[in-house]
């Protein structure tokens, strides 16, 4: 027989072969393939959670937009001066002629007897409030002026109003003192008439006035004062 003795050294031959790695199909090492496997999966898992984390900080600008914001809304410069803008549609606010607040005197600053008296009816017809006429203390005036109250409102609204109505003239404060001599009283509104205006009607001062008209039975009586 040919066999070769089986003796400890054919043993030990035998115990130091290596067992085979396991394979695949196309002759690689299952292992290896599998570690690829993973890394390309991580990979792309990395890339996705990426993503997303980008599109999110992305997405916080899109919320507000110009188109977020009216388009009617109104602003500091709409409401600025007399016209107020709301949704679209102009509002203007109109200041008509001011006759009540206030109680007006006048002085004859003319040197035409009775001015300051026909005054005073004429416009107390127009709807003022009237005190007691009186006489300037001052220099005659060429032209009239009318007086109020410093800081009182209402006083300058009716002030304005007189001006007005007796052709557009100067309407200011008053100086102190007030250049009459009998006083104010309760006036807070001072006419001080110049021969401009002496013994003229609203018609006369301002065409385009128009007084209050005199109630039907109601009989206007002028008194003419000396001096006044």
């Amino acid at each position: 027989m040919t066999d070769a003795p089986e003796g400890p050294g054919a043993q030990a031959e035998r115990g130091s072969s290596k067992r085979p790695s396991r394979v695949g199909d196309s002759g690689s090492p299952v292992g290896s393939t599998l570690s690829i496997v993973l890394a390309v999966v991580a990979v792309v898992a990395g890339f996705l959670i990426l993503r997303a984390i980008t599109d999110d900080d992305d997405g916080g600008d899109d919320d507000i937009s110009l188109d977020s914001v009216p388009s009617d809304s109104t602003t500091a410069e709409d409401t600025e001066g007399a016209s107020t803008t709301v949704a679209g549609e102009v509002t203007t606010t109109t200041v008509g002629r001011v006759t009540t607040g206030a109680t007006v005197v006048v002085a004859n600053a003319s040197g035409i007897g009775g001015s300051a008296a026909a005054m005073s009816t004429v416009l107390e017809g127009a709807g003022y409030a009237m005190g007691e006429p009186g006489n300037t203390t001052g220099a005659p005036l060429d032209t009239s002026v009318v007086y109020y109250v410093t800081g009182d409102a209402a006083a300058q609204a009716v002030a304005a109003s007189v001006a007005l109505d007796m052709g557009g003239i100067v309407a200011t404060d008053i100086p102190s003192p007030p250049p009459i001599d009998s006083g104010l009283g309760t006036a807070t509104v001072l006419v001080m008439i110049g021969t401009d205006t002496a013994n003229k009607t609203l018609a006369d001062m301002n065409p385009a006035s128009v007084a209050p008209p005199t109630a039907a039975g109601v009989t206007t009586t002028s008194t003419t004062v000396a001096g006044d």
